[in-house]
C-alpha cells in the first residue's frame, strides 16, 4: 500500500507544470532574495499582498524577473527585450506592451521594474528624477527606505493610493 501512495505521489508531482527554464542569462547584474508586496485596500478592492524567492538578472532594457516558491517551484518569470514584454507560467506565455503593464496585470498595480535595478543597489535610477529624502531618495512617487541597506534590506513605498510597498531581503553574495 505504500508503495502505491508513493508511485501514485510521484506521478502527481511529475505531471505539475512549472516554468521552462530560459536557455541564456541576459547581461548586467543579478541579484536574489526574497520579495513581499503589498497592495492596501481601496475602494472596490481588497488588500493584496504576495511573498516569493526572486532572482533579477540583466538590465532595464533586457532582463528576466523571476518568482519562485520558498522551495524553488518556479511560479512566474518575466522576461523583457525591445520591443517585447512576456510573463511565463505554466499556463504558456502572455506577451504584455511593456514592464508596467505586465505588473499592473500580475500585482494590481504597476512597480518600476526597471528601477529596481538601481534601488536593489541603494541608488536612484538614472533614468528619472530624485530628490533625497533620509534614510533614502524619492523617485517616480515612491520613496525608497535604504534604513536597512547595510542588512541587504529596502522597502520602497508608492505613496499615490492604493499604497504598494514593497520589501526585499537580498541574499548576501
Amino acid at each position: 500500500m505504500t508503495r502505491a501512495a508513493l508511485a501514485a505521489a510521484a506521478l502527481l508531482l511529475a505531471g505539475c507544470a512549472t516554468v521552462p527554464p530560459p536557455v541564456a542569462t541576459p547581461p548586467g547584474e543579478s541579484l536574489s532574495g526574497r520579495l513581499a508586496v503589498r497592495v492596501d485596500a481601496a475602494p472596490g478592492q481588497d488588500a493584496r499582498s504576495m511573498s516569493a524567492a526572486f532572482e533579477l538578472q540583466g538590465a532595464p532594457e533586457r532582463g528576466r524577473f523571476s518568482l519562485s516558491t520558498p522551495l524553488g517551484t518556479m511560479l512566474a518569470q518575466a522576461r523583457w527585450q525591445p520591443g517585447r514584454v512576456t510573463l511565463v507560467t505554466s499556463q504558456g506565455e502572455t506577451p504584455y506592451p511593456d514592464l508596467d503593464a505586465l505588473t499592473r496585470e500580475v500585482l494590481g498595480e504597476s512597480v518600476p521594474v526597471a528601477a529596481l535595478f538601481d534601488w536593489l543597489q541603494g541608488r536612484p535610477w538614472p533614468g528619472a528624477a530624485s530628490t533625497a529624502a533620509p534614510p533614502g531618495f524619492r523617485q517616480l512617487g515612491w520613496a525608497v527606505d535604504l534604513s536597512r541597506f547595510d542588512d541587504a534590506a529596502i522597502a520602497a513605498v508608492r505613496e499615490q493610493p492604493p499604497t504598494v510597498t514593497v520589501r526585499v531581503k537580498m541574499d548576501r553574495p
